[in-house]
Formats: C-alpha cells, sequence, structure tokens
C-alpha cells in the first residue's frame, strides 16, 4: 500500500515511511492510495472473530507486506489489551468506553499501535527518531505511555500550560527515561503550529529524524477504526441503523470510524459533536470552512480550531459537500450545556460521564430527536477522573483514582517552558 499527501505535490510513500515521516514534506497529510472494501461475509459474520482477528483484517491491507503478518499479529494483541465495553445508558442508547487502557483515554489504541510499529521499523537502525508531538491533553499521556523505553526514540510533547487538567499534565511531564515535555505559553494550536512549523524546518530535518505521533500520523490514526467495528459486533443483534456520536477535535477519531464505514462497516450516520469551537459545525451548515483562533473550555481535548484531520474526511468523500452531508452531521454545544448533560446522567441514568463523553451524548440526543429509529452511541473518550474539576462539582460526589492515575498523580512534574518556535528549535537541536 502506497500513501499520498494531500496536498499533493510529494512522492507516493510506503507505509513504513508514511509512519516515520509522519506529515509528507509538502506540509500534506498522507491518505491511501486504495481502499478495499472487505468480502460481505465479514461483517456479516463478525460475532464470530475475535477483536483481534477483526483488527488484523481492517488494517491488514493499509500495513501491506511491511510488517510480517505474525508480528503484525503481534502488534495488535499487545495494543489490544484491555477491553472496550458497551454500556447501556438509556434505550437504544449507548455509551462506548474507552478509557480502560493505561492512560484511561481513547488514544491508548493509537498510540500503542504506533510505538509498536516504530519499533519495529527502527530494529535494525542505529539512527534515534524523536517523536514530536502536540497535545490538547490526552495524547500527550497516551503517546508518554506508548513510547516509554522504545530503543531508538525519543519523545518531545508540546503543551499548553494551564489548558491541560492536573492527571493529563502528571501523565506526560512524570515519565522521564525518553520522554520530555514542553510546556508553551499558548494554546493548543500554537503548539500544533509549533510542531509543523519544526517538521518543514531543514535546520532541524538535516540533524534529528523527526516523526508525528498525532492523529496526523497514519499509524495513530488507523487503528482508531477498530473499536467502530467492535461496537458493531456488540450491537448487530439489535437490527437497528447505527449511528455514532464522536467528541471531535482534530477529528482523527470520527474520520477514523469513516474509515471502517469505506471498508464496508454498516454504519448509517456519524455526528461530529463539538464543544464551542465550531468550525466543523459551521461549515456543515453554511459550506464555508474558516479556521479560527481556539476558545478554552471544560472538555479542553476538543478546543481546536484547525482540525488537521478534516481534510482527511473531505478525501474520504471525495471533496463533494453534499455526499459528505449524507454521511455527517456536527452540532456544537457549550459548558452549560455539558455540564447540564452530566449532571442529566449522573442523577437520571446512573451514568458519569467526562465533559467529553457528555458532548457526545448531546450531539446524538439532537441527531435521535428526527432519527429515532437509530441505535446510536456515544464515545466515552476519557476517564471521568482526569477531569476531577469539572466532573466532582457537577456530580457533587468524590470519585476515586483508579490504578492507573494513582501511580502518576503524586509524582513531580518536569516540564520546560517555552513560548516561541525559536525555543522549541533550540531545544531540539541542544
Amino acid at each position: 500500500m502506497n500513501y499520498y499527501s494531500l496536498n499533493h505535490k510529494s512522492p507516493k510513500v510506503s507505509f513504513q515511511e508514511a509512519v516515520v515521516r509522519g506529515i509528507a514534506p509538502d506540509k500534506g497529510l498522507y491518505f491511501p492510495e486504495k481502499i478495499n472494501p472487505l468480502p460481505e461475509d465479514f461483517f456479516k459474520n463478525i460475532e464470530d472473530l475475535s477483536n483481534n482477528e477483526i483488527a488484523f483484517a481492517l488494517i491488514r491491507q493499509f500495513v501491506g507486506d511491511e510488517i510480517p503478518e505474525n508480528k503484525l499479529k503481534e502488534i495488535i494483541a499487545d495494543t489490544l489489551s484491555f477491553d472496550f465495553p458497551v454500556v447501556e445508558v438509556e434505550e437504544d442508547v449507548y455509551a462506548l468506553e474507552l478509557y480502560h487502557g493505561p492512560t484511561m483515554a481513547f488514544k491508548d489504541v493509537g498510540a500503542r499501535f504506533m510505538a509498536r510499529c516504530l519499533s519495529y521499523f527502527n530494529k535494525n537502525n542505529s539512527h534515534e527518531v524523536t517523536v514530536l508531538v502536540a497535545t490538547s491533553g490526552d495524547t500527550g499521556g497516551a503517546v508518554a505511555s506508548g513510547f516509554l523505553g522504545v530503543k531508538g526514540v525519543n519523545v518531545v510533547i508540546l503543551y499548553p500550560g494551564g489548558k491541560v487538567s492536573e492527571v493529563q499534565e502528571k501523565q506526560l511531564t512524570t515519565l522521564g527515561q525518553n520522554i520530555r515535555a514542553l510546556e508553551v505559553n499558548g494554546t493548543f494550536d500554537d503548539c500544533q503550529a509549533m510542531v509543523k512549523n519544526a517538521f518543514l524546518d531543514k535546520e532541524i530535518t538535516d540533524n534529528i529524524q523527526l516523526t508525528s505521533a498525532n492523529s496526523i500520523n497514519i499509524a495513530r490514526w488507523l487503528p482508531q477504526m477498530f473499536y467502530f467495528a467492535f461496537t458493531y459486533k456488540h450491537l448487530k443483534k439489535e437490527g437497528k441503523p447505527l449511528v455514532f456520536s464522536t467528541p471531535s477535535g482534530n477529528f482523527g477519531n470520527i474520520c477514523a470510524g469513516m474509515m471502517a464505514q469505506q471498508l464496508g462497516l454498516p454504519v448509517s450516520h456519524f455526528i461530529a459533536s463539538t464543544n464551542i469551537n465550531r468550525v466543523v459545525p459551521d461549515y456543515m451548515e453554511t459550506g464555508n470552512y474558516k479556521p479560527v483562533p481556539s476558545y478554552q473550555t471544560i472538555s479542553n481535548a476538543m478546543d481546536v480550531g484547525d482540525p488537521s484531520n478534516f481534510i482527511r474526511i473531505q478525501e474520504i468523500y471525495y471533496n463533494d459537500f453534499q455526499n459528505l452531508k449524507k454521511h455527517l452531521s456536527s452540532y456544537s454545544f457549550t459548558d452549560e450545556e455539558t455540564r447540564t448533560a452530566m449532571k442529566y446522567l449522573y442523577e437520571i441514568r446512573n451514568y458519569i460521564a467526562d465533559p467529553h463523553g457528555a458532548v457526545g451524548y448531546l450531539g446524538l440526543k439532537k441527531y435521535r430527536k428526527e432519527h429515532s429509529e437509530t441505535l446510536g452511541v456515544f464515545l466515552e473518550t476519557a476517564h471521568p477522573v482526569k477531569f476531577l474539576d469539572v466532573v466532582e462539582p457537577v456530580i457533587e460526589q468524590k470519585i476515586d483514582f483508579p490504578p492507573q492515575i494513582e501511580s502518576v498523580v503524586h509524582k513531580t512534574k518536569k516540564s520546560t517552558i517555552i513560548t516561541t518556535y525559536d525555543e522549541l528549535r533550540s531545544f531540539l537541536l541542544g
């Protein structure tokens, strides 16, 4: 399988080169040259398959023969070493809980898969690779955990100071070893812009092999297809049209679900649920895509004003706006609405949602007002404990630390504060 740049000004590359590069020389995101749907029988008989078998079938064509079959199966087994519960919240509404991994966030799947692929590609390489990544919250912790101790790989994580939760910050600043954290005086968009500039900075790339572990990297993005298929397997017996509502910031997660749909996964519709950073909801209403500076909210992982992966979504639907509208709806919700939803879910439905999951629930409920025949799933992308300062005052209850959080929350934060891109360049070259 070859990959091309969505800016169409760079040569096609292999899976390995796309993973190692992260982003194309022309600034474009990589996209697979072909998407071959799986046989109908695969989804018809999906109940008979294990999660590992499902994941292997979904990802195999995108990896090709660059990782041997037995090794790819090992990588998948190691990646999927935790559960993906589908929990009924109310009639025909389910939560897909993606927070049962080591850092209690959905990004554990992509980060673990990518780390193991990169480790395989780097096994006979004497040159070190630097993973450079920006995070609005959970990416940093998942990447730090996934790459911790991986031979020949250094990790540098940029995060916006004061704009991630305390737990999220501890997860990316306390591990040490090959993990280093840069606290940026700015927003996530500033962090992301610095990372993109570094990949285009010849002074850096001539001296350091850089790759990215944001969802712009295909090995971080594509494995997120897995749990959409796992959910279909779980709910197939209900026999109703399936819709997914995904809390959306950089749009990698929902884009992966759409890739699974392209492979034949029977999904009726996708809902991109956002906070007040509503670039995509506005686009879906007007057809005018206009990135803007991001605003800080209680659902900080979605505080993105220029979502990188939306260009991939447009590519999936051939840059046809009317075609996209058939498959995607997008709604925006305020912090007040989010808190109200969290309170309702706890008091009436006996379910504790984090602010991102609550936004996903709101989007699903709004869509189902006019599509009550559907079976709806909203993605719970992070454990509520990661947002204690938001969740506890709303539900008026204390939340105990799970073991994964307890192990880091009392450690000492270690980070380097930067403000400008020049400081990042100096840090990398130094």
